[in-house]
């Protein structure tokens, strides 16, 4: 497998700059749409190592699903007006968040170059997967079969999210107040 450095920078580059516009917008539509972009690009980096379904099910089901499930219930909820100005927060404030952010990337790095990570290797090597049929076919079996009951629990909290959502939104105002 052989990964274009420019094509991953480009992607990973876009991702990075994209989280961070999901943070600091003051907009929750907006953070959302940049949390989209995102997803785009994680899906280029998933395209680059040859894992064509994992990229097609980050549009499908991300993108496609998950952030228009995410964009319906901020504007069911009447949620697109900011509750918290970082302007206004004290300058101790900001300057502590900021150096406890620059703290913790500062451990992550020096972890991360300490750590002596190597790839697993696992039961599934190339060959085992190319004989079974493939990617596609590996992962639907592993899917419906070991791993059913996780995907049927998320299917399951994804609906109890959106009966939630829809029951918030329907609360009618009693005396001015939620």
């Amino acid at each position: 497998m052989d990964i274009s450095p420019f094509f991953f920078y480009l992607f990973a580059g876009l991702a990075i700059a994209c989280s961070t516009m999901v943070i600091l917008k003051k907009n929750p539509v907006t953070s959302a749409f940049s949390l989209v972009l995102v997803f785009f690009a994680f899906a280029g980096i998933y395209a680059l190592l040859d894992a064509h379904l994992i990229a097609a099910l980050q549009v499908f089901v991300y993108t496609g699903a998950i952030m228009v499930l995410f964009v319906f219930v901020i504007m069911l909820l009447n949620a697109d007006v900011p509750s918290f100005d970082l302007g206004r927060s004290h300058f101790l404030m900001r300057v502590s968040a900021g150096f406890s952010a620059l703290v913790l990337l500062g451990i992550f790095v020096w972890a991360f170059k300490e750590s002596s990570f190597h790839s697993i290797g696992g039961e599934f090597t190339l060959e085992k997967i190319e004989a079974a049929g493939g990617n596609t076919q590996v992962i639907s079996e592993l899917m419906f079969s070991e791993y059913i009951l996780p995907f049927e629990l998320t299917s399951i909290l994804l609906l109890a999210a959106i009966v939630g959502a829809v029951a918030i939104a329907k609360r009618k105002l009693v005396g001015g107040r939620v």
